[in-house]
């Protein structure tokens, strides 16, 4: 997969406020306030930063936490992982393989036979909804 390279500049012209904190800073949006959180239309989440599909609404679920919830990516390529100790605790930082853009954090709590939630930030998303 070809990695994307932008300057920061460029990234501040591209992308809103919001999604510049989440996606480069490693920010994340207030639970409940995400464009997404309680989306239900079909289609495709891609990433907000360069429009690669990341995952899928058929693998959403309500988790109850205000965050976008998904039990896979579309594949384990759209997506890399790391681990995160700050704020004083150990998680796995979830990013888009193609711009590195922080999209959120992967648990071990989901539904589904890997029992995975990945908690994305809406602000990272984009919805190329279906119908």
């Amino acid at each position: 997969m070809e990695k994307l390279e932008k300057s920061d500049a460029e990234w501040r012209t591209e992308l809103s406020p919001e999604q510049y904190e989440v996606l480069r800073n490693k920010g994340t949006e207030r639970a409940f306030t995400g464009a997404y959180w309680d989306e239900h239309a079909p289609g495709v989440y891609r990433c907000a930063g360069c429009g690669s599909e990341l995952f899928r609404s058929e693998a959403k679920f309500d988790s109850g936490t205000g965050w976008p919830s998904f039990v896979e990516p579309t594949s384990l390529e759209s997506v890399v992982t790391e681990t995160d100790t700050s704020y004083g605790m150990t998680r796995t930082e979830v990013m888009c393989a193609t711009c590195g853009g922080h999209l959120g954090h992967v648990f071990e709590d989901g539904p589904g036979p890997a029992g995975l939630r990945y908690c994305i930030n809406s602000a990272a998303l984009d919805l190329d909804a279906t119908e």
